[in-house]
């Protein structure tokens, strides 16, 4: 057993991960949160590239009020990356939670992604 969270969640995620592949029709939708930021991505597994992505620390947040370690960040990076699937013509994902527990800012980005027009 892993004293770590940290070892505990990758091994969750790649658990997980086995399961899960993105394709170009339908890409996976990656989180990665750490603590003072959260960072979303769509990847086509079969080709290895990342399509869009979408980060609290993007240029477009910065000049706002939100900072990248809350509820509220997420939800902007959840619909800010659901805008950009859209403008590519992207719809349909897989979500990958990447081993965090479904709450709190992974809830709240997947919930905005959702809203923004994004189906999984």
């Amino acid at each position: 057993m892993s004293n770590n969270k940290e070892e505990a969640r990758k091994r969750r995620h790649r658990r997980v991960r086995k399961k899960i592949v993105g394709t170009q029709e339908r890409p996976r939708l990656n989180v990665f949160r750490s603590i003072d930021h959260i960072y979303a991505q769509l990847i086509d597994d079969f080709s290895g590239r990342t399509l869009v992505h979408a980060s609290s620390t993007d240029k477009e947040l910065k000049g706002g009020a939100i900072t990248g370690g809350n509820i509220n960040s997420a939800s902007v990076v959840g619909e800010l990356i659901a805008k950009r699937a859209a403008d590519k013509g992207i719809k349909d994902v897989i979500f990958d939670r990447g081993g965090y527990v479904y709450h709190g800012r992974v809830k709240a980005l997947a919930d905005a992604a959702r809203k923004g027009g994004l189906k999984f």
